[in-house]
């Protein structure tokens, strides 16, 4: 069976047949490829691909994201390699096309998670399953944004020193917005940078502190409630968030509207 796809960055993946040996290079898609039934097809992942709880004792680790061991690609001889344009580096994806047919993934909203979801139960046999996902998906943000939602103000933190948020065009943006929070940067670049002055200027009504890439604590909190006091303003609600649900664009998108 000859599958022939474009991927999100408009490269042509062609598979001579289902392929039954996948590595998966992104974290949020290993876990959409195991909810897809396809656990015993993977045969190397990242280390940071924690989702199942255990997989990275069952499955090779590759590496990381941002850098891998192409020797170890070669070893386990996949049929089909997962990257996404943002999380893997180009020299990875020019690195694993020479080592089987790569479908890269470039996720900016909820409408790309569903297409790519969608491409890799085509590529995987497993259409049926994702498109019932996709459906599933959809009818919770359907029915979540059609209930009344007064817009909050919010600023979503991913990192410190130097503090990083998220502007306009990503997909952490999205989400919040469907779910019912204004991005304070809306029209930002990407991962604008801020000092906690420029935060305390800003006066959003929550601050979101995410649990990924840094993991934000009780510490990091207080030091905004500190910093709002010695303005004299009054403190925005400070939520620490499990950014996997803000940010991970596979099979956990089922959960989102709930967690949210």
């Amino acid at each position: 069976m000859f599958i022939s796809i474009t991927d999100q960055c408009y490269r042509i993946v062609e598979l001579p047949q289902r392929p039954l040996r996948i590595v998966s290079l992104v974290p949020s898609q290993t876990e959409l490829l195991v909810d897809l039934g396809l656990e015993d097809h993977l045969v190397g992942i990242t280390r940071f691909c924690e989702y199942p709880a255990g997989l990275i004792d069952k499955i090779k680790v590759v590496g990381g994201t941002k850098k891998v061991i192409a020797s170890r690609i070669w070893e386990v001889k996949p049929d089909l390699i997962i990257c996404n344009k943002e999380e893997n580096t180009q020299e990875i994806v020019l690195a694993c096309q020479e080592i089987a047919p790569t479908y890269v993934s470039d996720i900016a909203n909820l409408d790309d998670a569903m297409e790519m979801i969608t491409d890799l139960g085509k590529m995987t046999g497993t259409s049926f399953k994702a498109k019932s996902l996709v459906n599933r998906i959809k009818i919770n943000f359907n029915h979540f944004e059609k209930e009344a939602h007064s817009a909050i103000n919010a600023l979503y933190l991913i990192w410190k020193d130097p503090y990083m948020t998220v502007g306009s065009d990503t997909f952490i943006h999205d989400i919040m917005e469907r779910g019912g929070y204004k991005n304070i940067m809306d029209g930002a670049s990407r991962y604008p940078e801020l000092t906690l002055q420029n935060i305390v200027n800003l006066n959003p009504q929550v601050i979101m502190l995410s649990s990924e890439p840094y993991a934000f604590n009780d510490l990091d909190k207080k030091e905004f409630e500190d910093a709002f006091a010695k303005a004299g303003s009054k403190s925005p609600q400070l939520l620490h968030v499990d950014g996997t649900y803000f940010s991970w664009y596979g099979s956990r998108l089922k959960n989102t509207v709930d967690y949210i």
